[in-house]
């Protein structure tokens, strides 16, 4: 009887070669981390890399900062095993970074210095404005960490040969990823994590065009004849997977379910902190604006490249391969990649999906410890009076606190649906933050208590829907399989939670009146928006 590919894969995978491949790219990485972080003298040093990156610079680094194992792996595989409808979710992540070239990119560079609590803070009271931000930001960056790290657990058997019951061991490597992911936060900061992602961008951009030409090539670069062998190789899914609905079509409810998602998915990547953050990293307007354009290119090439690389995995290795493989969906590129190239290209694909997940949670750590540093510490607590040399050690210190939670809480939901985990922090980025940002940039009237109610209502909203959700328990595929107390309908809850936090930000500026001189401030806004004049000093009023 012959032995199926996944396992396969599973025995003839080089353990030894893998981490060699990944070993490789640590020390590369390290030694990058070290000679950047020696110039990191300042707080602007420590928290923006002195905003010296240029737009393209900042595009590819924008680019690394988003495309996460989940964009990697999990797309692919959803094109491998439901198809059209995993095409879907590409196409939403790519048309949310036009919300951010449009609407978010050039305010926020002008307007803010580090963090979105310089934005949201600039015209209202800032105490509870800026913690408003800093728990939305520290709930956010800690959900899609835990989710990134815990997906760690999903590459374990195919990257070192530990298998699913060997608890101790994925536990033990995924401290050891958390542990290497602190290392370049402390040392190098904004700087090095930059050069972090931009290395890990180009890695994975040219590991995609190998694939997804290798692919094409291996049919002769006809598509149409890639796509015959994927519907042949689908026995359940057949000519299904070329047309919308095997995931989402087959109810009225599943249809509404990818409403909402797409809508999570669009307005995500501009409420996400720590791509927002990345916006200060560039000297002015005009290189944020470049920046997102450079990331609109290379994450649109990139996903088409992914759509190849799922399509070609249903192919080559059939979507009850994929199935029945260790990760499930996770595995379709490296198993496509050991059938492709063996272990050398499942090597090198294993191990730069590790070091995906190693480079953004270095970047989601540096957005939470700056966001704890510079708006809790420096600004509530401290009322603004403290030196820029005691606020990056306070970000230092809590990056190592927020990298040994997501390091406990990956170690706990690894095993889980971790999907849960990434569609999460989306819902509550889009959910707690667009609204309180489009207000505080574009209406005149809102104020602190529209503020505080988008933030914590949307934020609230999202998060309590989603623990009722199918997504969590009352079906197999959920979080919690055995337990069910799905109340909400809808996976996903963004086309609830996001509408009601504009209708709560609305509600609350009419609740809590007009603010002391609002209208000047508003003003100072609307020229700083424009121009930028001011950002680099920050916030000079008093604080309250």
């Amino acid at each position: 009887m012959p032995v199926p590919l996944a396992q396969q894969a599973a025995a003839v995978g080089s353990p030894l070669l893998n981490i060699t491949v990944f070993a490789a790219f640590a020390v590369l990485t390290l030694v990058v981390v070290f000679r950047v972080g020696r110039s990191n003298r300042t707080a602007t040093d420590y928290y923006t890399g002195g905003r010296s990156f240029t737009g393209p610079q900042n595009g590819v680094a924008l680019a690394g900062d988003y495309l996460s194992a989940a964009a990697f792996l999990g797309i692919a595989g959803l094109v491998a095993v439901v198809g059209y409808d995993g095409l879907l979710y590409a196409i939403g992540a790519f048309v949310g970074w036009l919300v951010a070239l449009m609407l978010v990119a050039e305010w926020m560079r002008n307007t803010g210095r580090y963090t979105m609590g310089d934005v949201l803070s600039y015209r209202m009271r800032q105490r509870p404005v800026r913690t408003a931000a800093a728990v939305s930001t520290l709930l956010i960056s800690l959900i899609y960490m835990i989710a990134q790290v815990a997906g760690a657990g999903g590459l374990i058997a195919l990257l070192l040969g530990v298998s699913n019951d060997n608890r101790f061991g994925q536990s033990v490597i995924i401290a050891a990823v958390g542990g290497l992911m602190i290392v370049y936060v402390l040392v190098g900061g904004m700087k090095g994590t930059t050069w972090v992602q931009i290395i890990k961008a180009n890695v994975l951009l040219v590991t995609g065009a190998v694939l997804a030409a290798w692919m094409v090539g291996r049919f002769g670069f006809n598509v149409s004849a890639m796509l015959g062998q994927a519907v042949d190789n689908s026995a359940k899914a057949g000519e299904k997977l070329l047309v919308p609905g095997l995931q989402y079509g087959k109810t009225e409810l599943a249809k509404i379910d990818f409403i909402s998602l797409s809508l999570a998915a669009i307005l995500g990547p501009a409420s996400l902190p720590h791509i927002l953050m990345r916006f200060y990293t560039v000297p002015n307007s005009r290189e944020a604006r470049r920046s997102v354009a450079w990331a609109i290119w290379l994450i649109g090439g990139f996903f088409l490249m992914v759509i190849v690389v799922g399509y070609g995995a249903a192919a080559l290795v059939g979507p009850e391969a994929i199935l029945a493989a260790p990760g499930q969906t996770n595995s379709a590129a490296p198993l496509l990649a050991f059938r492709l190239g063996g272990e050398l290209l499942l090597g090198i694909v294993a191990a730069v999906a590790f070091a995906t997940i190693l480079a953004v949670v270095a970047g989601l750590t540096i957005t939470a410890s700056a966001s704890f540093a510079h708006d809790v510490y420096a600004n509530v607590v401290k009322r603004g009076r403290v030196e820029p040399a005691e606020e990056v050690r306070v970000a230092r210190l809590t990056a190592v606190a927020v990298g040994l939670l997501a390091i406990g809480g990956g170690i706990v939901a690894n095993g889980q649906n971790v999907a849960v985990l990434v569609l999460l922090a989306f819902a509550v980025a889009a959910s707690a933050n667009m609204a309180a940002l489009i207000y505080s940039l574009f209406w005149r009237r809102f104020n602190t208590t529209g503020a505080l109610w988008s933030i914590y209502g949307g934020m609230s909203v999202a998060v309590v829907l989603t623990i009722f959700s199918p997504a969590v328990s009352g079906n197999e595929r959920a979080m919690l399989p055995s337990v069910d107390f799905a109340l909400f309908p809808l996976a996903n809850p963004g086309i609830v939670a996001i509408p009601l936090s504009f209708l709560l930000g609305a509600i609350g500026t009419f609740v809590g009146g007009r603010e002391h001189d609002g209208r000047r401030r508003y003003a100072e806004v609307e020229v700083r928006s424009l121009t930028g004049a001011g950002a680099a000093r920050g916030v000079a009023r008093p604080m309250v």
